[in-house]
């Protein structure tokens, strides 16, 4: 019995020993964060460039007491959906009328909290050095969501490719081009999926965003002008769910994307293919 005791008691001496040593690695820790948590903020973007972006104003936040995760999606439904639900905080990867009419069709209550940038749209090619030699009869793919598609075509419009009907509005598809004249063949194809087409197609109009994801700015022909109404109406927002827009976490986030250091990172990185709108 005498045995057992000693070996009880020795066993408790080392789970003391241990709670000890746990608790000074705690204090520790937070000692060495100045004895406060940062506040996490979850934001949803899409890889490129709204996760760079993002990832290049982290040490910003954290001065300001902000842990920025980033929830890296690759499409334009899911970072609205988690957003809508809760899951995020913000999402940083769409445009106003995009955000517009998905409030419209999803019944969402997502708000704009800032103007950050615009990615010029471009037409691309693998076959093609030149927009002058595409051929009657030529394969050409665009987006098929309504704001994208009306983007795309417009810019087409804009090349003297096509010409849309009078008035055709933001939700402008390929039905609503009036003259063909060179009897092009249009693939609708979802956003995100355009650039895999270039293999296959002669000319895709496509994203500023998912041109840069998938490494084809040496491929473009042509791309919309910066001072356009079509590139100015289409700048990159800040969401967030309708209320949100005035926390003062969001307010931080906000003005961090808009800072100086922000556009200096924009402008080194992504040159010609993504302006700032501040």
């Amino acid at each position: 019995m005498k045995a057992t005791k000693k070996i009880l008691a020795g066993l408790l001496a080392l789970v003391l020993v241990f709670a000890l040593a746990s608790c000074g690695a705690k204090e520790e820790s937070s000692s060495a964060s100045g004895g406060e948590s940062l506040k996490v903020l979850k934001v949803g973007a899409n890889p490129s460039p709204h996760a760079e972006i993002l990832e290049n104003i982290k040490p910003l936040l954290a001065e300001k007491g902000i842990d920025l995760q980033i929830v890296e999606f690759t499409d334009y439904v899911m970072p609205n959906t988690a957003l809508d639900q809760g899951d995020l905080d913000a999402n940083y990867f769409q445009h106003g009328p995009y955000l517009e009419k998905f409030n419209a069709e999803k019944g969402t209550q997502l708000s704009v909290a800032a103007n950050i940038h615009y990615e010029l749209m471009g037409i691309y090619s693998e076959k093609l050095t030149d927009l002058g030699a595409l051929k009657d009869g030529a394969e050409v793919a665009v987006p098929n969501d309504p704001t994208n598609e009306t983007r795309a075509l417009l810019l087409l419009e804009a090349s003297g490719l096509i010409k849309l009907e009078d008035g055709a509005d933001v939700t402008a598809t390929v039905n609503d081009i009036a003259e063909n004249p060179h009897n092009f063949k249009f693939t609708e194809i979802e956003a995100a999926q355009v650039p895999r087409t270039l293999g296959d197609v002669d000319i895709a109009v496509i994203n500023g965003n998912y041109a840069l994801e998938a490494g084809l700015i040496d491929k473009v022909l042509v791309t919309e002008e910066d001072s356009t109404e079509a590139a100015q109406k289409y700048v990159n927002i800040l969401a967030v769910h309708t209320g949100d827009e005035n926390r003062e976490d969001i307010k931080l986030l906000a003005d961090a994307l808009r800072s100086e250091e922000s556009k200096k990172f924009i402008e080194e990185k992504y040159g010609s293919i993504v302006k700032v709108a501040f």
